[in-house]
């Protein structure tokens, strides 16, 4: 459990390299997921449900006064299959162009951002220690979800570089924010967020390729299978990164105590 400078517990994960793992993954399962069960069940019902648990996924969340793994990752992963549904839905259903729906959802994007700036004075993911400014987090990451699913489309099927060439301009854009980011051209908290945004298209882009058919330019693995793995993978990684974390901080309190003790003898 991380501690704020104000001496609070932070309700969301320090963006350590096992984060950023698993969050490419949780996007690929979403992405993945969400396919396979709009193609095998009825959409509309389907997408209800999924709705209904994902709010409820996310209010438990909201709830929360610190990091609880588990829910964390899973109410992620809900953004994940939720959101590639309502793009899908409005590209679909609605006829809206990825040309369109990607700038919208990137204005929607930019306009939670400027007011959670007004309002909470910073957008550090290390200060997310009210609900106010937990409330925020997830409006930014839900709308970085929308963003990144239609920027991977957009590039994918408008554009017709198909869903690897996809994914490799998206990874090399990352790469770009690493190199920004080390020669301090971008500050931490404008390179996370533009991270975050660019690990949606990421996991989703190779995802697609991996469990479309040839047809479509991909390997043919399917979506159930695709989804099915990447979520075994999900849980393994946080399990085990959760309990490394709990005997490091155990340790780390039995060490403190022997120091104290020493100190005072």
């Amino acid at each position: 459990m991380t501690i704020s400078a104000t001496g609070r517990a932070n309700r969301v994960p320090d963006p350590t390299t096992s984060f950023w793992v698993v969050k490419v993954l949780t996007t690929g399962m979403g992405e993945a997921l969400s396919d396979f069960l709009v193609t095998r069940f009825d959409p509309a019902p389907t997408v209800l449900v999924t709705a209904a648990l994902f709010a409820a996924v996310l209010a438990l969340q909201l709830a929360a006064t610190r990091y609880v793994p588990w829910l964390y990752w899973t109410t992620v992963s809900m953004v994940g299959v939720f959101g590639t549904m309502v793009a899908d839905v409005t590209h679909v259903a609605f006829g809206v162009p990825y040309l369109v729906s990607a700038p919208v959802f990137l204005l929607a994007l930019v306009a939670v951002f400027v007011l959670w700036r007004r309002t909470e004075g910073t957008l550090d993911v290390h200060a997310i220690t009210s609900r106010r400014r937990h409330s925020w987090y997830w409006a930014a990451v839900i709308a970085t979800f929308a963003t990144g699913t239609a920027a991977g489309d957009l590039l994918a099927s408008t554009f017709h570089l198909g869903y690897a060439l996809a994914g490799l301009v998206f990874v090399a854009l990352m790469a770009l924010v690493v190199v920004l980011r080390m020669t301090v051209v971008l500050g931490p908290v404008a390179a996370f967020w533009t991270a975050y945004v660019l690990t949606r298209p990421v996991g989703a882009s190779f995802a697609d390729w991996i469990a479309v058919p040839h047809s479509r330019g991909g390997l043919g693995a399917g979506t159930g299978l695709v989804s099915a793995l990447l979520a075994v993978v999900i849980a393994t990684v946080v399990a085990w990164t959760s309990q490394y974390h709990r005997v490091t901080r155990i340790s780390g309190v039995r060490d403190g105590g022997r120091d104290a003790a020493g100190t005072g003898t």
